[in-house]
Order: structure tokens, then C-alpha cells, then sequence
């Protein structure tokens, strides 16, 4: 037992521990079906695993290149001109690194500087405010209308001030489910035109959406391309968020600052890894089939909760379902989440938990990235509620 700690005055005093730890930790105290954090709790494709043995086997295995290996950066290019028309150089335009939430970080502590303000929207995910308070910037909140989620680029035009540095938008929405359409990226093209203002665009479910509609990728508006760094994951796409691989995209000029900052918190990541991916890749197959392989579950899932009390709200992308419960109960959405861990056994996340202030609209989200077991046992319980 040390005698005495160094006092600290606390970068991020408002911070605990999140909302996602603290709800799967009830989950697995309880013994409830955990439909609260975003994983799933299905094996991935074990020809993925067989091409990451062999590239063990091979003995790659050292430091790969700090941007990633080539083979994975030229799989990603070629992925990305096929989906969005749009060219990155391998070389000096794409950076694998270990997972969207580090990419974020780089992102924010690359271009983010003392006191200068970023834009973000609430509901909005846990991981970006504490990066930019870590590196001395402050949050600006817009707002999603809720019970749609829509952004309002009016609103978004009357926060922008001199020490706007960076706006963060998130499509597919995580928690929420909503998608911006083209529209929405015109809007921000014009209010950021003829600044020096810089788009992190998260899109780690880019291959999660539903209904038909189309993926709008900052990636393929070149106009916000040239100010954008773009994100992306392979945990989401290839069911194998453990891995923590993930990639950006960006201009050359953008990309050689965040590598600066990139080399010396990570240098690099997983080298079989990073090679068994790229070659899992060639089958394109594997991720242009993923929406409809989660739309099956979406579809699944709402129907094991249409004879509830829930209230499902619309989902048009990622592995998440919103649903009101003010039939069921008016406690508020954190002692409701709770309530239904201990008492119902499902675990869910209260989506007052992604706004600065807390609002609480009586909303929860689900998680279906599960075996329709998982979801069938869930949606059991909670018709009885």
C-alpha cells in the first residue's frame, strides 16, 4: 500500500466508467441476455482465421509497414474506388490502425488544438468528447431531433464560429440507427466551404444498410473528401471487434498529420491479422452481403418485440434497435435499464447516457448482432413485460 498518491487534477473529471462496461458487468452479475453492447456473440468465417494462421506460419509476424501492410492498404483502395468512385493513394492516403476508436483519437489529438471548438451531435457516441476535452478543445452540441434523428444544418451553420476546427458526424448513426442522405452532405459541403474546418466522418457501419438505400461516404463527395478523414472498422464488418482493426482514409495532406500523431500512440497493428484480412477481402461478397444478413436479424428481432409494450422506432442502419417503453414504465431510462437487467434479464444501454445533459426521452437500445436463439430467449422475456 503506497502512503500517499499524487493529487491530480482530473483532464476528464466528468468521466466514469461507461455506460457499456457498467451494463454488461449487471448483465453478467444478473445473468441477463446482454443485448447492450454492440458485439456479436456469433463465430466469425474460419477461412478469416485459416488466412491469418497462415500468414503466422509464414512468419509475418514482425513490425509491418507504420501505414499498415500493403496488401491490406491496396485491398481497402480497390474497396473503396469499387463502392464510392473514389481514388486514395495506398501509399500516402490510407492508415490501418487498430480499431475506429484509436482512429478517432488520432483524429482528434492530430488537428484538434488548445481551446478550439468541435461539433459534434447528440445523441452522440461516448468515445468523441472525452478525446477532444483529453487535448484541450471543447465540445459543441448539435442536435438530432429526436424521434428521428435528423440533423439540422441551420442549427449546425449558428454553432459554427472562428475556432470551429473540426465537425465529427457518425453514419449509420450509432446509437439511433439514422443515415445521412446526400442532401445532408451538400449541406455540409456549403457550410464548410472556403474553410479550414475538418470533417471526421465515423462509418464504421458503412456496409450495415437497410431498406435498399445506399451508404453515402464523405469518401465519394470530393469536395468533402478534401477535408475529411474517413473511418472505418473490420470488427463491424467482419464480426471481429476483439481484433480491433480498423482503417482511415484521407488526403495526403490530412493523413501525414495524423500519422505524426498515429506513430508514437500506436506505430502500428497486428501484422497476420492485418494480412488475413486482406486476403478474407478478396471475396467482395463478404461485405456487400452484410446488410442483408443484418437486415434478417433487424427483421427478426422487431418481431419478437411487435406483440410487446415497446415502441420500436425506426432503424435504417447499424446493428441497433431504439424502442420507447413509456407503456411499460415512467422511471427514468437508467433505472429503467436496470430494472429490466435484474428483473427481466435483458440487458440493454439507456440512450440518456449519449447526451451531455441527460435527456431522457424514454428510449433504450438493443443490440441484435446476436443468434436468433439469443434474440428469441430476449424477445421471450420481454413480451411478458
Amino acid at each position: 500500500m503506497h502512503k500517499s498518491s499524487p493529487v491530480i487534477d482530473s483532464k476528464l473529471p466528468r468521466v466514469g466508467t461507461t455506460i457499456f462496461t457498467v451494463m454488461s458487468k449487471l448483465a453478467a452479475d444478473c445473468g441477463a441476455i446482454n443485448l447492450s453492447q454492440g458485439f456479436p456473440d456469433f463465430q466469425a468465417d474460419p477461412s478469416l482465421f485459416d488466412a491469418t494462421w497462415r500468414a503466422m506460419r509464414a512468419g509475418r509476424n514482425q513490425y509491418p509497414p507504420l501505414a499498415g501492410v500493403p496488401e491490406l492498404r491496396q485491398a481497402i483502395a480497390d474497396k473503396v474506388a469499387s463502392l464510392y468512385n473514389a481514388v486514395y493513394d495506398v501509399e500516402s492516403e490510407i492508415t490501418v490502425t487498430a480499431g475506429a476508436t484509436q482512429a478517432v483519437f488520432t483524429a482528434i489529438a492530430a488537428f484538434v488544438r488548445q481551446d478550439d471548438e468541435v461539433i459534434v451531435f447528440e445523441p452522440v457516441y461516448d468515445s468523441y468528447v472525452p478525446a477532444i476535452e483529453t487535448v484541450g478543445g471543447r465540445a459543441v452540441y448539435a442536435r438530432l431531433g429526436y424521434p428521428g434523428y435528423r440533423p439540422d444544418w441551420q442549427q449546425v451553420r449558428a454553432l459554427i464560429s472562428p475556432r470551429t476546427r473540426m465537425i465529427i458526424i457518425n453514419s449509420p448513426h450509432n446509437p439511433t440507427g439514422s443515415l445521412l442522405g446526400a442532401d445532408d452532405l451538400e449541406g455540409l459541403a456549403e457550410l464548410t466551404r472556403g474553410t479550414d474546418i475538418v470533417i471526421l466522418s465515423d462509418e464504421v457501419y458503412e456496409h450495415i444498410v437497410y431498406d435498399g438505400a445506399q451508404h453515402q461516404s464523405v469518401a465519394g463527395h470530393p469536395e468533402l473528401a478534401a477535408r475529411s478523414i474517413v473511418v472505418s472498422s473490420f470488427g463491424k464488418t467482419y464480426h471481429i471487434t476483439g481484433w480491433k482493426v480498423g482503417y482511415v482514409l484521407g488526403p495526403a495532406e490530412l493523413m501525414a498529420e495524423f500519422r505524426k500523431v498515429h506513430q508514437f500512440n500506436v506505430f502500428t497493428v497486428n501484422t497476420p491479422c492485418q494480412l488475413g484480412i486482406a486476403e478474407y477481402m478478396g471475396d467482395t461478397s463478404r461485405h456487400l452481403g452484410l446488410a442483408a444478413f443484418y437486415e434478417e436479424k433487424r427483421e427478426f428481432f422487431r418481431d419478437q418485440l411487435g406483440a410487446s409494450r415497446f415502441e420500436l422506432l425506426p432503424c435504417s442502419g447499424t446493428y441497433f434497435q431504439l424502442a420507447r417503453y413509456s407503456a411499460i414504465s415512467d422511471l427514468p431510462d437508467r433505472e429503467f435499464a436496470c430494472w429490466l437487467a435484474r428483473e427481466v434479464g435483458v440487458a440493454v444501454i439507456p440512450v440518456s447516457a449519449f447526451y451531455r445533459d441527460g435527456q431522457d426521452d424514454r428510449v433504450v437500445r438493443f443490440c441484435f448482432a446476436k443468434q436468433e436463439a439469443t434474440l428469441a430467449a430476449a424477445g421471450e422475456r420481454l413480451r411478458r413485460v
